[in-house]
């Protein structure tokens, strides 16, 4: 099968390739994948650990939550640098949580370029997205993402 080409946004340029289970988008030397096998489980351990939200989830919970959930990985040169994973039905709404960049490559657009392909993929961008936030309200606003409390947020599709 021949990759399939698109283009999101006029600053960067997609490669998508849809597989069986997985897919990626390349864009200047970063790559986003939702290919469980590239993902490096002591990366995003030590990404989590590193966050306010999960600090203090335990390894084995970490682990599982990758192993049954829907996961995107962020790479440069071949090494992670960022991880995102999805809750859903794959009907009517997802959960978008563990949203995190490494710190030595925040400030480069990489969070911004996470969730816009994570919401505009074609398994998710018809349903209800939710996510929790204490400090991101502002990047999660910028793709359609409303305010529903002082910590929740909800995205409707159009």
């Amino acid at each position: 099968m021949k990759p399939a080409y698109r283009q999101i946004s006029s600053k960067f340029k997609h490669i998508v390739n849809w597989g069986v289970n997985s897919w990626k988008v390349k864009f200047e030397d970063y790559l986003i994948s939702t290919d469980k096998g590239r993902l490096n489980h002591e990366i995003i351990h030590r990404l989590l650990l590193a966050s306010y939200w999960a600090n203090k989830r335990p390894i084995d919970r970490i682990n599982k939550s990758i192993e049954t959930l829907y996961c995107y990985g962020v790479y440069h040169n071949d090494k992670q640098i960022g991880f995102a994973r999805i809750i859903t039905d794959w009907a009517t709404t997802y959960w978008l949580c563990d949203v995190v960049i490494d710190e030595a490559h925040r400030g480069r657009g990489l969070g911004k370029k996470l969730i816009q392909v994570i919401i505009q993929s074609e398994e998710l961008k018809e349903l209800s997205g939710f996510l929790g936030t204490a400090d991101a309200h502002g990047l999660y606003e910028q793709f359609g993402f409303v305010r529903n409390t002082e910590r929740f947020m909800v995205r409707r599709p159009d």
